[in-house]
């Protein structure tokens, strides 16, 4: 499934970045928005990635089987509200590396991988991106 996704913030050097898919992008970012707890989180994931740190805690791979390669979670606050930001990324050709905030799951309830995770996960693992930048 094509679907565009536009950059919200590059690493110094310009070889990361972070991005938001278009057709969650209002979801997402209200979330993120809703106070200063959840936008320091955010940033805070956003740093250690822009910057090539692997926090699992806060960033981890969700590939649960062959078909969900690619997919990645944001992790909010866990052991409390536990919410999730499923991300795809990708490589463009020139090198450049993208972490797309794809997908919203507010309170994961267990950490097994329920059929309501497992088929968010496999959407994810199935979005296909063209990358724009901000306007």
């Amino acid at each position: 499934m094509k679907r565009t996704a536009v950059i919200i913030r590059t690493s110094e050097d310009g070889k990361r970045c972070i991005a938001v898919d278009c057709l969650n992008i209002k979801v997402i970012l209200d979330y993120v928005r809703q106070d200063e707890r959840h936008q320091k989180k955010f940033r805070h994931i956003c740093d250690i990635i822009l910057k090539g740190y692997k926090i699992r805690e806060l960033y981890d791979k969700e590939e649960i089987d062959v078909k969900s390669k690619g997919v990645r979670a944001m992790k909010f606050f866990k052991g409390r509200d536990n919410d999730r930001i499923y991300c795809r990324e990708i490589t463009m050709g020139d090198k450049i590396f993208v972490v797309i905030a794809s997908e919203l799951l507010k309170g994961k309830k267990t950490q097994k991988i329920s059929p309501r995770v497992k088929n968010i996960i496999h959407k994810v693992a199935s979005y296909e991106y063209t990358i724009e930048h901000a306007k």
